[in-house]
């Protein structure tokens, strides 16, 4: 056999394998998608697995790490037209993804190079790594806050909250990556009862032809005395993608203005989105509170 035909049939079979995993990893996300397992880790760490596993039996390259890392870009490249998400989903996806591949092509080079069985050592990881979320038993705790505290300086804070405030741009490089920010608030009073509707930017995918969607969330005031108010959340069509936002309890004196955000983690691993969503809502949090302290 001349070299160049070597090469291309070895070039023809990495394509072909490239391909299969790609479809596998399609047939994957339908499958749970609609058996809702989707923010599981059965997604995050179970994909990436589809991916290097039939890399491994259908091209058996010299280096399976590389062509699974290779072949997880393509895949997050083609997510944003073909799945309709969001950069700042793939974004936060992306990370995960490439953990997940690359700890799985490194075990499969390993056990080739030590002549052990790869099914042996990944199938077993895999349940392991990837059965968090899955079940009510397979789920870490959920419940989260974060709190985040300003000086109130000149700022009538009893006053700017009874009121529909003017919201500013983001300071937060990470939340200027594209989550959604609040535009405008209908609804006054700190009245147990009382009603705020607050409008936030549309959300904008990546699928072909997707057009804006229309983002709110409507909170009601649940208790209320002076110096302290706690906002319910009844509805919400902005953050329910990412996390399920609960409460927002503003506490005040005259020198500083605390804003608590209550919510429940929705994403698993807890490992990787925990300390993520943390962060997030940590810094969604001081936005709440400068914007009430100006």
């Amino acid at each position: 056999m001349e070299p160049d035909e070597g090469h291309q049939r070895r070039s023809r079979r990495i394509l072909a394998g490239v391909l299969a995993a790609l479809f596998a990893a399609m047939l994957a996300y339908k499958v749970l998608h609609t058996g809702e397992l989707e923010q599981t880790a059965v997604f995050y760490v179970g994909i990436p697995a589809v991916i290097a596993i039939t890399i491994a039996l259908t091209t058996r390259p010299r280096s399976a790490t590389g062509l699974i890392m290779a072949t997880i870009t393509i895949g997050l490249a083609l997510a944003g037209p073909l799945l309709g998400e969001g950069i700042v989903c793939l974004l936060f996806a992306a990370p995960v993804f490439y953990a997940s591949g690359l700890a799985f092509g490194l075990l499969i080079d390993w056990s080739r190079r030590h002549r052990g069985g790869m099914s042996v050592i990944i199938v077993p990881l895999l349940l392991l790594t990837a059965a968090e979320g899955a079940t009510d038993a397979t789920s870490l705790p959920r419940g989260e806050a974060v709190t985040a505290t300003r000086a109130t300086g000149a700022a009538d804070v009893g006053r700017a909250l009874a009121t529909p405030p003017a919201f500013a741009a983001f300071g937060s490089p990470l939340l200027r990556m594209g989550f959604p920010r609040p535009l405008s608030a209908r609804g006054e009073g700190l009245q147990v009862g009382a009603v705020r509707e607050i409008t936030f930017t549309p959300r904008r995918s990546l699928g072909i032809g997707a057009v804006p969607e229309p983002r709110s969330m409507t909170l009601r005031v649940k208790e209320s005395a002076p110096g302290r108010v706690v906002f319910q959340v009844v509805r919400d069509t902005t953050l329910a993608r990412w996390l399920d936002l609960r409460e927002a309890e503003f506490t005040w004196t005259p020198a500083r203005l605390s804003v608590t955000l209550r919510y429940r983690r929705t994403f698993d691993p807890a490992w990787y989105f925990g300390p993520l969503q943390r962060y997030a809502t940590g810094q969604a949090a001081a936005y709440l509170a400068e914007t009430f302290t100006r």
